[in-house]
This record gives structure tokens, sequence and C-alpha cells, in this order.
């Protein structure tokens, strides 16, 4: 059966190829639980309010960012399009690829 970090390391790798595996690693232990609720373990890019959740309750809080909303809804934006392809973007690649684009690893591990 394979973990919540083995589904995470292998999505984060269609993304960055050398994935960071301990941030890989940290991020699967702390949303663990959020991963194992069908319903949350996926962002809707298309849904505003879950977008908002985004922004507030991980850039904001657990990363700490003070950037303006628009510019960090830019840099959510700029995930979601990157991850197009994907009709379910699991929450920890999302998460995973926003920590590395704003260099907030560190929080993490």
């Amino acid at each position: 059966m394979s973990t919540v970090y083995d589904k995470a390391i292998a999505d984060i790798e269609r993304y960055d190829s050398k994935a960071d595996v301990p941030l890989v690693k940290a991020l699967s232990k702390t949303y663990a639980l959020v991963m194992s609720n069908k319903d949350a373990s996926g962002v809707a890019c298309s849904d505003a309010s879950e977008l908002k959740t985004v922004r507030e309750n991980f850039l904001k809080k657990k990363l700490g960012l003070t950037q303006s909303d628009t510019k960090l809804d830019e840099a959510i934006a700029d995930v979601c399009k990157q991850m197009s392809a994907d009709r379910k973007k699991s929450r920890i690649t999302v998460y995973y690829l926003l920590a590395k684009k704003f260099g907030k690893e560190s929080i993490f591990i």
C-alpha cells in the first residue's frame, strides 16, 4: 500500500524532477490528515473560495508571507497553470510548489 509520501513524491516529480525529498516528507507528515480526506486532498483552482483558503491559510499563516493579495493570487495562479494538465491537483504538490516559489522550505525542514 502506498503512503501519502509515496503518492506525493510521484506527483511532485512530474513538476520538479529533483524534488526536495526532506520537504516532501515534511509536507506529507504535516498534511497527512488532510490528505486522508478525499475532498480536502485536492485544490480546486476554479473555486475562488478554495484559492482564498490557500492564500490565507497556507501562504499567509503557514508561510508567513506579507505580499499583497494580488501578488499571492498571481503565485497561486502560476502554480495552477503549471498543473493545468491535472484535473485534480494534489494539495501537497500545490503547497510544495508554492513553498519552493517563495523560498520557504525551511519552515518545514
